[in-house]
């Protein structure tokens, strides 16, 4: 799950002409996924791959919901795809071209259900959790040694985030995540839709807006891989990034990421296809091809995530299917939760909301 927009293209030259006639159009999250992929997939198949990215479900849903998108293949999280698909925006897949279909992880599949019933219309890519980023040192510098790294209280305590706010806190720029998490914090249900219960969140939030960095989906990697900040509320995988960068750099800043005590939201990013895509056909090709256990191994030890291929499990490196911050255990993954789409009219009330935490007013 993550820049305003950016563009990626690729520029795999396959030497004639004939072989970049057909093109297919893919639309995904910034910072996930291995680059060489995109030329394996053109070398392969004779496929022009155009790759652009996003970095938040709401600017997907803005494209997917005005129809027309000109995308082949996208990527929405859970509960967007869920709203999406009841709004008519992606067709059901043809199994018989995905040979590979075989290779998916039916735990994964059972969950992916509730958002997508018979998983008729995507494929899971990559699942993950939502949780804290640590700089530890910076942390324990400014709370002590005994600092509740793993705990919601670090971020939404006025009196943690106050000392915190010199060394710097970011927070997705994400509604759908942040809103449950403060909800799991003060022991509400994660997934309410009960206006009044989601009210509760505000004070909370106003309470630590003053000591908020920013509010921001992507640039939390490099700011914590580079010594910037020194709290992130963030997707694991990318975490995990920050914590391996910093680690190459050898700049001295040691990253941790926790799944918080009180709970934390297991995302899944799946990857569907528009009703009105241009070429569905090259877009089965697209979907077979990631579900090839080799590309979906490669895909996963080059981005920290774990993804729902169970045959790609063999060719995952120890330290990703072996981290339990990517593959939790089963005592972790019995405090996730998952959460569904907002009802148009509560969807009002959160995005009003939320405006007015991020402006401060």
């Amino acid at each position: 799950m993550k820049k305003t927009l950016i563009t990626l293209t690729t520029t795999v030259a396959l030497g004639t002409m004939a072989a970049h006639a057909e093109e297919v159009r893919v639309y995904n999250w910034s910072d996930y996924i291995d680059e060489d992929l995109l030329g394996k997939f053109e070398e392969e198949t004779g496929i022009k791959l155009i790759y652009d990215v996003f970095d938040s479900n709401e600017v997907l849903e803005t494209k997917m919901l005005a129809g027309g998108s000109g995308y082949d293949v996208v990527v929405p999280s859970g509960t967007f795809l869920q709203r999406q698909i009841t709004a008519g925006a992606f067709q059901k897949l043809d199994m018989a071209q995905l040979s590979n279909k075989g290779n998916m992880w039916d735990a994964i599949e059972a969950r992916t259900a509730k958002y997508d019933p018979d998983n008729a219309y995507s494929i899971n890519y990559m699942w993950g959790t939502t949780g804290i980023g640590v700089n530890v040192g910076k942390v324990q510098e400014a709370l002590g040694a005994d600092a509740p790294i793993d705990s919601l209280a670090l971020v939404f305590d006025p009196a943690n985030m106050e000392k915190l706010a010199d060394c710097g806190v970011h927070l997705l720029d994400a509604p759908a995540e942040i809103i449950p998490a403060a909800l799991a914090y003060i022991g509400e249900d994660p997934d309410s839709h009960d206006k009044d219960v989601i009210a509760k969140v505000e004070p909370i939030l106003t309470a630590v807006r003053p000591y908020i960095q920013k509010f921001h989906s992507s640039e939390y990697i490099n700011a914590l891989a580079n010594g910037d900040i020194c709290v992130a509320i963030g997707w694991s995988g990318d975490i995990l990034q920050a914590r391996d960068r910093a680690a190459e750099a050898e700049n001295g800043v040691e990253i941790a990421y926790s799944a918080p005590s009180e709970g934390a939201l297991m995302w899944f990013d799946q990857m569907a296809i528009p009703v009105d895509a241009p070429n569905p056909e090259a877009a089965h090709k697209f979907l077979n091809f990631i579900m090839d256990a080799q590309n979906m191994a490669d895909a996963s030890n080059y981005v920290y995530y774990a993804n729902g291929n169970l045959a790609s499990q063999p060719l995952l490196e120890e330290d990703v299917i072996g981290d339990p911050a990517i593959y939790p255990n089963d005592e972790t993954i019995k405090n996730l939760y998952t959460t569904t789409p907002y009802p148009q009219k509560v969807q009002r009330v959160v995005t009003r909301m939320w405006t007015k935490i991020k402006s401060g007013t």
